[in-house]
């Protein structure tokens, strides 16, 4: 059995304790044990995006982060992006446009569109393509997914 290190974390607004071995990745903390399963396991290496997360306010795939990286940072996966009482513009956005369908890449997607949103809220169709390159979806295609970041881009504009 390998030894597991301490790693403290702010996680979703929260400081957070949890053991984990060397060489699992934030992905498989974050998953089996902290039981925060919003954040999907895709491809396992880094080119899917359904795993993104923000660690210190950069879009990371939490599946090439080893977990003990998370030691100080502060992690921000799927389930902190909704406030307690509402939802963030950017998933009511992708629910108004249908902007989702297995659901897989959602988490992924919506954690990229938040985090460019909140530092270019005016961002045009090429900025949003080329900012969710990372991202993949095999089934909406990509249309939908452009116009809900467009769509919350103007919400939170108007505050």
């Amino acid at each position: 059995m390998a030894d597991k290190i301490h790693v403290q974390s702010n996680i979703n607004g929260y400081d957070v304790d949890f053991l984990c071995e060397s060489r699992q990745s934030l992905l498989e903390v974050l998953r089996d044990v902290l039981n925060l399963t919003g954040s999907k396991e895709g491809c396992n290496d880094g080119n899917c995006g359904a795993c993104t997360v923000t660690m210190d306010g950069r879009i990371v795939e939490s599946c090439c982060i080893l977990g003990v990286e998370a030691e100080g940072k502060e992690i921000i996966t799927i389930e902190g992006v909704a406030s307690a009482d509402s939802l963030h513009p950017v998933q009511q956005a992708f629910l108004e446009e249908a902007a989702l369908q297995c659901g897989i890449c959602t988490p992924g997607f919506i954690v990229s569109a938040k985090n460019l949103l909140e530092r270019e809220p005016d961002a045009d169709e090429e900025r949003i393509r080329f900012w969710l390159a990372g991202n993949l979806c095999r089934c909406t295609g990509y249309d939908k997914i452009v116009r809900a970041v467009l769509k919350a881009g103007e919400v939170m504009r108007k505050g």
